[in-house]
């Protein structure tokens, strides 16, 4: 039925039924007094009813007229709100919301972002997931709102934020031969063997290109896919790691590893926020990603750069 019936028409209808009258109708509705007549025609044989019967001067709803009044005052005040676009208030948002990222993040950065966002929004929920390579082309498939990763460039067709960047650095156990040197060259750092972290995010491929115009590769001794792992195994081992400096600096505080600059002009490492961009005007998310992108930055550049 309701794919037969004109919401103009409905609208006409409501109008009518308040003013009672034709003409101040028209004028609230800015059209014709004879369009409403038309409309007012169509209504009757719409409903099989005559809906304002005249008396003297003025229109008097029948039975059937008040019973529509009743139902299309509630449906036009659901439609009026429909529209309206409250304040988002965290202390009584009760969603979820899932964040992508490496081991690192979730070690480092997301227990102090949920400790923050979890007192501004205590009836909402987190969830944390490992971040893949393929993950960036599903985005608008999967269930997650926020990610951040390493890219050399903006994701097309995907928002995002610039969050930072820095450079590699060859971070080793205090133990290590070259935790003597100041200086690394290229060979030392071949003459050892290399922990290759495969969880994430590409952080590797432009260390490798550097090294390959010089046609020369890395040993890779170990392949792990958790931050963690690759560094309580640098504090029994004698191997080597490649990771961004913030992240070795950060880790340093806590763990008995030292790190060196890499000996050969490499790109930097640009990090992203990013979300589908079906999120860009969600009240929750933006709040969201603005809790996200200050602890982030906040752990790259305060720790790395003592900012």
């Amino acid at each position: 039925m309701l794919s037969k019936i004109n919401l103009n028409l409905l609208r006409s209808l409501h109008v009518l039924l308040e003013e009672c009258h034709v003409s101040k109708a028209a004028i609230r509705l800015h059209v014709t007094q004879s369009a409403v007549s038309r409309q007012l025609s169509q209504l009757r044989d719409l409903f099989g009813d005559p809906l304002l019967i005249r008396e003297g001067n003025q229109l008097v709803p029948t039975s059937k007229a008040i019973e529509i009044k009743a139902k299309l005052d509630s449906l036009f005040e659901e439609f009026d709100h429909l529209l309206d676009e409250q304040a988002f208030e965290p202390n009584e948002w009760k969603g979820e919301m899932v964040f992508s990222s490496s081991d690192y993040v979730a070690q480092y950065i997301f227990p102090g972002l949920v400790a923050q966002a979890s007192k501004l929004a205590p009836k909402a929920s987190f969830k944390y997931v490992m971040w893949e390579r393929d993950f960036l082309s599903d985005l608008s498939k999967s269930d997650i709102h926020l990610a951040s990763t390493m890219l050399p460039e903006k994701p097309e067709g995907l928002s995002s934020i610039l969050l930072g960047e820095d450079k590699s650095v060859v971070v080793m156990g205090k133990h290590h031969p070259l935790a003597l040197k100041d200086e690394l060259s290229v060979e030392d750092i071949l003459g050892f063997p290399h922990i290759l972290i495969s969880g994430g995010g590409d952080k590797n491929s432009h260390i490798d290109s550097a090294l390959s115009r010089l046609n020369k590769t890395r040993n890779i001794g170990l392949t792990i896919p958790f931050f963690s792992a690759a560094f309580d195994t640098l504090t029994v081992c004698d191997y080597l790691l490649v990771v961004p400096e913030h992240v070795a600096k950060n880790v340093s505080e806590t763990v008995d590893i030292t790190y060196r600059t890499f000996p050969l002009e490499i790109v930097s490492h640009k990090y992203w926020l990013i979300w589908h961009p079906k999120y860009d005007r969600d009240p929750a998310h933006r709040w969201m990603r603005e809790q996200a992108t200050r602890a982030i930055q906040t752990s790259m550049y305060s720790i790395a750069y003592d900012l």
